[in-house]
């Protein structure tokens, strides 16, 4: 009797568990090997990074004075740039008098084509959730960055993960809190400002309120699902040689400072076209074999 009663337990159990398999199966993305985990090339990520953050920083170009004047040599290239943003603004409305200044989302919208904010999600009981709220995001966009500190695998995080659902693991092992609230966001501040150098700010503190510098740095709050996912995940390393001057945009700082390390991002990039009003979905996991 107790044989039958076992092997009818495990029976239940292998068939309960075959379905879950089934079922992480058909929304979970498999990949070879993680050299191969790219939906987009890494030069594409830069070049979208760096072509939004130059717009956020020509939009708000009377607060950039004290990082111009360190920085002659690219302050006539953004003289040159601003100009041809005021032609293009005249044309679209904006006054001859004044200077358009936009928010952030709108410089989001005017360059990449569409907006993306928090708001409650579809899902029953999921909380907030992130929206394509304006325009339209073709396949293959980077439509949103995972803010928070970055810790390498050597790196205490212990307290910090306590009661943690923002917690971010990469392939190789590093973690990234992108919790805004509690210790996470104490550490968070904390480890920006002491990289900070004069008026060059190393990384974006405004993720962490409720008024975004960044648009984009939302990432921690988009939901997974149980239907296919229309975001991924895909890590990035920010080079050495991005611009200093836009690294303010950066809603990623590392926990020890090392002046050798590459910061680490992770942006969201969509895996189909997604439509105004459509909510992001992901996969929390990525399956490498």
């Amino acid at each position: 009797l107790l044989l039958r009663l076992c092997t009818g337990f495990l029976r239940s159990w292998e068939k309960c568990n075959l379905k879950k398999f089934f079922f992480l199966y058909r929304t979970l993305r498999y990949v070879p090997e993680s050299s191969k985990d790219k939906i987009i090339s890494d030069e594409d990520v830069f070049e979208t990074l760096l072509k939004l953050f130059k717009a956020l920083f020509i939009n708000d170009f009377n607060r950039q004075a004290p990082i111009l004047a360190l920085l002659p040599e690219i302050r006539s290239k953004y003289l040159e740039l601003q100009t041809v943003e005021q032609k293009r603004s005249k044309v679209n409305s904006c006054s001859h008098q004044s200077r358009c200044v936009f928010s952030p989302e709108e410089v989001l919208f005017n360059t990449l084509g569409f907006t993306v904010s928090r708001d409650r999600s579809s899902l029953v009981s999921a909380g907030t959730g992130v929206f394509v709220t304006k325009g339209f995001v073709p396949k293959g966009m980077v439509v949103s960055i995972y803010p928070g500190t970055v810790y390498r695998k050597h790196e205490p995080i212990f307290f910090q993960s306590l009661g943690n659902p923002f917690i971010f693991r990469c392939i190789d092992g590093v973690l990234i809190d992108g919790n805004d609230k509690g210790l996470s966001r104490s550490v968070y501040r904390s480890c920006s400002r002491r990289d900070q150098l004069g008026p060059f700010q190393m990384s974006d503190e405004s993720w962490l309120t409720a008024t975004l510098q960044n648009p984009l740095a939302v990432g921690q709050y988009v939901n997974n699902c149980s239907r296919a996912a229309n975001v991924c995940y895909q890590e990035f390393d920010v080079p050495g040689y991005f611009p200093v001057e836009l690294k303010q945009y950066l809603p990623n700082i590392v926990y020890s400072h090392d002046l050798e390390s590459h910061p680490r991002c992770v942006v969201l990039v969509t895996l189909r076209d997604i439509k105004q009003g459509e909510e992001l979905f992901s996969n929390y996991y990525t399956v490498v074999s």
